[in-house]
């Protein structure tokens, strides 16, 4: 395989959303065509991490042909390519932070329903009620986990889970897709066997009724 060759040409500085941006013309080559996207980087950044960029709008036979394209646009298109990359990365991110949400809301409702913390455990069916409030517990530290990590990470690690399946959350493969997920990040997870988490569970309830309390239904983290 050819070896990729890219380039920076530094196109200059303009301002957007009150912030001075820095504009580059970067081009590569590769199987004998050329290719080209503007990188945009704030002009109080050295982090390319910080950059954002536009998709390929060159493709030429040269790069002189990108360079002579790429003269002929002007500031407003340039500003306009700049608020349609950050639009992109942003929509980007609310996506993630919107799975990790979906994620978290769809356990909490699960737990919810799983485990009456509310009542007493005991009589007939006290072995059973312990052991479907061990189960809310268990949906619970998985909620609580995913809710701790940064939403780019959450959504690579769902990635790399699903072998690069999407979840969308509207049909009905989510439940067997969230599923998979979850019973991934569960075992992972250094939770305690249930003769463990009853005994414990026994010894101090309220304390457990309180955290369920505060994450269902109060929305936060305990």
């Amino acid at each position: 395989m050819p070896l990729l060759t890219e380039r920076r040409r530094s196109v200059g500085f303009f301002d957007h959303e009150d912030r001075s941006w820095a504009c580059f013309l970067v081009t590569s080559s590769a199987r004998g065509r050329w290719t080209g996207h503007f990188s945009f980087r704030p002009g109080d950044s050295e982090c390319s991490a910080d950059e954002v960029r536009t998709a390929d709008i060159f493709m030429e036979a040269s790069e002189a042909e990108i360079h002579q394209k790429a003269r002929g646009l002007g500031s407003p298109l340039l500003r306009n390519l700049l608020a349609s990359a950050l639009h992109t990365v942003r929509r980007g991110e609310e996506d993630r932070r919107g799975l990790r949400r979906r994620f978290r809301d769809h356990l909490v409702q699960n737990a919810s329903e799983l485990g009456d913390w509310d009542h007493e455990v005991g009589g007939h069916d006290g072995i059973d009620r312990l052991r479907s409030l061990y189960a809310s517990y268990r949906l619970d530290q998985v909620a609580h986990f995913i809710c701790l990590v940064d939403a780019d990470d959450f959504q690579e690690a769902v990635d790399r889970i699903l072998d690069g399946e999407a979840i969308d959350f509207r049909t009905s493969d989510r439940i067997q897709f969230a599923m998979m997920v979850v019973e991934h990040i569960e075992r992972a997870l250094p939770l305690p066997p249930f003769e463990v988490w009853a005994e414990d569970f026994l010894d101090r309830p309220e304390a457990y009724r309180l955290y369920a309390h505060t994450l269902h239904r109060e929305g936060r983290l305990p």
